[in-house]
């Protein structure tokens, strides 16, 4: 068992943590990054990337992680990879606690823990998912110019990336597996009056289909779920809209949450609750949820962080 000591703790390893750790760094904080579970976030399990700013051809997300992470070490971050099980934030210096023991504290602490997209939990998903399968129209609805998708879901999320989607694709067919949507009515009025959007009732996909040189999707198999019936759809893109789910169930009781248990940060600030601990990226966003945006709310946490070691005369 060790314990590792740094004025900036940072919890979680996508844009908000990475950028976090680079700010920090360059500021003499000697941060260190605790990994967690998914090394790099969600951006590892994107493949083309077109909207990050800085570069002019498709980049790949695993690829943009891995050079933000070189970054980060470039400039001074320690990088441990370790998933943390526990925290105290009763008391300064903060504690977190790995899952084998070791104890990381922190005169601030970042969490950038990020969210998760909810999936279907079909195997024939699992198997498409970056190859026509996207739980992000705003990040790869680009690549279906021309082309007929699908988008599944009832709520806010749903309705708003099919109205989205509606700028490349030809056709948009919402797929909901009950009698009536979730989402707001001036929403649900938009989605009904646009020609390209077509509305599926009381069904689900119970099966996504592809093939050819590359694989891709061509399909999926759309069952009733008060008849069983079940029809072929011909597509070529799942937006899959059912939510996220952010990575908060350590800091239940601990930080302030809000209903769906994203972390609840001071407006236009990065600050929680707990004076000294911070929240960046999807981990407090359930609006925007990109790349650039968790990035720029972890360069704002990491001055904040600095702010309060000088206002507090840390040393």
């Amino acid at each position: 068992m060790s314990t590792h000591r740094t004025k900036v703790l940072i919890l979680g390893s996508g844009p908000a943590g990475l950028t976090a750790a680079i700010y920090a760094a360059r500021a003499n904080l000697e941060p260190i990054i605790v990994a967690g579970m998914q090394p790099g976030g969600q951006m590892t399990i994107t493949t083309d990337v077109e909207n990050y700013p800085g570069f002019a051809d498709v980049i790949q997300g695993p690829w943009l992680m891995e050079q933000m992470q070189k970054q980060a070490e470039n400039v001074g971050t320690r990088f441990i990879h370790d998933t943390i099980v526990k925290v105290d934030f009763s008391k300064r210096p903060f504690v977190a606690v790995g899952d084998g023991g070791d104890e990381y504290v922190g005169d601030t602490v970042i969490v950038s823990t990020g969210a998760q997209a909810r999936w279907l939990g079909l195997d024939s998903e699992q198997k498409y998912r970056g190859f026509g399968v996207s739980a992000c129209a705003t990040c790869d609805g680009f690549f279906f110019r021309g082309k007929e998708v699908a988008v599944v879901g009832g709520g806010n999320t749903a309705v708003e990336e099919a109205i989205y989607l509606t700028n490349h694709a030809t056709k948009v067919t919402l797929i909901h597996r009950r009698g009536e949507l979730k989402a707001e009515k001036i929403a649900q009025k938009r989605l009904f009056d646009n020609p390209k959007i077509k509305v599926v009732w009381d069904s689900a996909i119970d099966e996504v289909v592809g093939g050819g040189n590359p694989a891709g999707v061509t399909g999926a198999k759309v069952k009733n779920v008060k008849t069983g019936a079940v029809t072929d759809l011909k597509i070529d893109g799942l937006f899959v809209a059912i939510g996220h789910t952010p990575n908060t169930d350590l800091f239940k009781g601990v930080l302030d949450m809000d209903e769906n248990g994203y972390l609840i940060t001071q407006a236009g600030t990065p600050r929680t609750n707990i004076p000294g601990v911070f929240a960046a990226g999807d981990v407090q966003d359930h609006i925007y949820r990109q790349a650039v945006t968790a990035a720029g709310t972890g360069c704002m946490a990491a001055l904040e962080a600095d702010r309060f070691i000088a206002e507090h005369g840390i040393k």
